[in-house]
């Protein structure tokens, strides 16, 4: 599972309700993804692009346990979301949903805002490709993998029932 993009960086200590704020949870999928993060970059709903890659610091998804936050964050059509920590339950419901996310203690230098990233979930290879550095993480576990090639939890489940057995 490999994904490029641009890099948008985010700090540390990011609550669900910065990603999307209450007041539109109940709004379609379309009217929150483009309002998904905001507060913290308003260019980010108006110019982020299919494939980009999400890159924050510690406790990403912390706070409130609602899978509205991992499914608003996939609309907007990043590849994947890469954090030096998750927040456990939000970490979990990157995968339920089928968003790839993977915890990495890079270096936050490692790539600037705007700089074009290539991530393997599967080797835990990073590419800069603006300053052509590329160094080796944790890889995802397989069966993470697996769940998200299925689609999410749901796809993973009806096509392997036998795990859950």
């Amino acid at each position: 599972m490999k994904f490029e993009g641009r890099c948008w960086r985010f700090g540390d200590n990011i609550p669900t309700d910065r990603l999307v704020k209450t007041q539109y949870v109940f709004e379609p999928m379309e009217v929150l993804a483009q309002h998904v993060l905001e507060d913290l970059n308003p260019e980010f709903p108006k110019q982020v692009r299919p494939g980009d890659i999400v890159f924050a610091g510690k406790h990403f998804g912390q706070s409130s346990g609602r899978a509205i936050a991992t499914k608003a964050l996939q609309a907007t059509g990043i590849g994947c979301v890469v954090a030096e920590t998750f927040a456990r339950t939000f970490y979990r419901n990157c995968f339920e949903v089928g968003l790839p996310a993977l915890e990495a203690g890079l270096n936050p230098g490692f790539a600037a805002d705007g700089d074009r990233v290539r991530v393997d979930l599967a080797t835990g290879e990073f590419t800069n490709l603006t300053t052509q550095t590329t160094i080796r993480g944790a890889a995802a576990d397989p069966f993470l993998v697996d769940m998200l090639e299925a689609g999410g939890l749901i796809s993973f489940a009806k096509n392997r029932p036998e795990v859950f057995r």
